[in-house]
């Protein structure tokens, strides 16, 4: 099998209504589909939406790279160029995990098997999921009711939006409204020092709290491990765990000064490097969630394949879809707060809205 055609496609994608974080506010997804053709019919998919304030390179950088990498693939077996792959990972990993996604893609078609499966043989073809549910604005008790309604169980929250007393008071009040059985995870974005992080931590205290993401401005594993301690609670890193990297990972689990990491195919430079730490932490006692990064439906189904092949109980950060308002293509089945691959499709499973992959809003 060989490569014998190659496109970068651009697109930019409108949120249904801005997403929120310590980082700023996106009210867009701009990136490139990359799409590649082989001599037996196949074609397959990646995708390369870069966010800096996420971990990624910048999008000059990643467009660049895809510019200058795409070329070179055709003629090649999308095995030997797989393997081929360079280290780009924490210099370009919002480009490379698109190339390499594309090539899992093909070959995981070639072998009539679903993508996840080709990073774990006995993986499910369904992963529970959280609810994303924004920030802590007038109406997030209606999104959390519609989401439990909705069959969710863990609601995820934007916070570090505002003074951690004024959040804390905004918490409480929503804990004391949500069903029996939801439980919140927290994700501050990197917005504390540590002694706001240590009085947050413990004015949570009695609350529905199932993890907290990023709670420090200059994350360093001393105070990580002293604030897991005061925690009942796991406490997760994720934007930095991407480029560049704020700390080192061989330490850091280690030295288990989290409970867990949050791993991210746009920000980890793909699936397979995500599924490797993935493997690394577990060894090591520390449990992972794949999540996406509000990314189309190529990177949605991508980072579903990791969901799926990490093969856990937890809730995963995949089901984003719903903060589009226009995508270039369907992400995989949603329901009752799980997600599902189609059993009968091989690869991704991934095809192209009826409108074509958008180069503009369409």
């Amino acid at each position: 099998m060989r490569i014998v055609a190659s496109q970068l496609i651009p697109y930019r994608l409108p949120l249904r209504r801005p997403w929120r974080s310590a980082h700023g506010v996106i009210t867009h997804r701009v990136g490139w589909l990359v799409r590649l053709a082989t001599d037996a019919g196949l074609v397959g998919h990646g995708d390369c939406a870069p966010l800096p304030e996420a971990g990624t390179e910048t999008p000059e950088s990643a467009q660049q790279h895809l510019q200058a990498r795409l070329p070179l693939l055709c003629g090649s077996d999308p095995q030997v160029a797989l393997a081929e792959m360079d280290g780009a990972a924490f210099r370009t990993p919002a480009a490379r995990g698109a190339l390499e996604t594309a090539l899992l893609d093909l070959l995981a078609q070639h072998a009539g098997v679903p993508l996840a499966r080709s990073l774990n043989a006995r993986a499910p073809l369904a992963v529970r999921v959280n609810a994303a549910i924004g920030a802590l604005d007038d109406r997030v008790l209606e999104r959390a009711r519609e989401a439990a309604d909705a069959g969710f169980a863990v609601l995820k929250l934007k916070i570090g939006l505002a003074a951690p007393e004024n959040e804390l008071a905004a918490l409480r009040r929503l804990a004391d409204e949500l069903p029996p059985g939801a439980v919140l995870r927290l994700d501050a974005n990197g917005a504390w020092s540590w002694d706001q992080a240590r009085h947050f931590i413990e004015g949570l205290a009695g609350l529905p709290v199932e993890s907290l993401e990023e709670p420090l401005a200059r994350p360093d594993i001393g105070g990580l491990a002293c604030l897991q301690a005061l925690a009942p609670f796991p406490l997760a890193l994720d934007e930095s765990l991407g480029r560049p990297a704020r700390l080192d990972v061989d330490t850091l689990l280690a030295s288990a000064a989290v409970r867990r990491l949050v791993l991210k195919p746009m920000v980890l430079g793909g699936v397979v490097p995500a599924y490797a730490l993935a493997c690394r932490a577990v060894a090591a006692g520390v449990e992972c969630v794949a999540t996406s990064t509000v990314d189309s439906a190529v990177g949605v189904a991508a980072a579903t394949h990791l969901a799926v092949a990490l093969d856990n109980d937890l809730a995963h950060g995949v089901a984003t879809a719903s903060w589009l308002s226009q995508d270039v293509g369907k992400s995989p089945h949603l329901v009752g707060g799980w997600m599902y691959l189609d059993k009968a499709m091989s690869g991704l499973g991934f095809f192209p809205s009826a409108c074509g992959v958008p180069h503009a809003e369409c």
